[in-house]
């Protein structure tokens, strides 16, 4: 059993914001956006406030920026 897995954890609600975040409902993890990962409150450094969307890490988050947004390749 891992830390997400147990009467414990349940996955939590936020509204990103700039440089920060609020907690809607309570929980241990949030789920990356694109790969499904959990990850613990304590480690979320990486999320869309445009998009709502938590990543797991810098490489993810700017895949995916990349992917919605394909004129920044251009640059």
């Amino acid at each position: 059993m891992n830390r997400f897995e147990g009467p414990g954890a349940r996955e939590a609600k936020i509204r990103y914001l700039d440089g920060d975040f609020q907690v809607i409902s309570p929980g241990t993890f949030v789920r990356c956006a694109v790969t499904g990962e959990a990850i613990a409150i304590e480690d979320l450094k990486y999320w869309s406030v445009a998009r709502q969307e938590a990543y797991v890490d810098a490489r993810v988050s700017l895949e995916r920026e990349m992917a919605m947004n394909p004129q920044l390749r251009r640059r």
